[in-house]
């Protein structure tokens, strides 16, 4: 296989995404736990089967990554600056709960 995680980047988002996962998946119950791997495991290999077929396209290398569907020729973004950030420990301290550094919300969606 054509190796497409070839970035800190690709492999950075798609360690987030197992994280994410793995985090949602400690809240089911057995049973739905074992459908929801199932479907997930069937939904990674249908990705992994579609960035090996991208990455047997003849000089994809070359190709520049698309980043806005139309030209941006008139406009300006503004520069990132960081200014003034807050230590994770007073963010998550504000917060009711927390997991992995990160906020911990309520499920809105059924």
């Amino acid at each position: 296989m054509n190796n497409i995680l070839n970035d800190d980047l690709s492999i950075y988002k798609l360690s987030i995404f197992c994280k994410a996962v793995y985090i949602f998946s400690q809240e089911l119950t057995s049973d739905k736990k074992i459908s929801l791997d199932k479907i997930l495991l069937d939904e990674f290999d249908i990705i992994l089967k579609q960035m090996d077929l991208i990455g047997k396209i003849d000089n994809i290398d070359k190709v520049e990554p698309l980043i806005y569907p139309f030209p941006l020729d008139n406009v300006k973004m503004r520069e990132d600056k960081v200014i003034d950030e807050l230590p994770i420990e007073d963010i998550l301290k504000n917060s009711g709960s927390n997991l992995y550094n990160q906020v911990k919300l309520p499920k809105v969606v059924e």
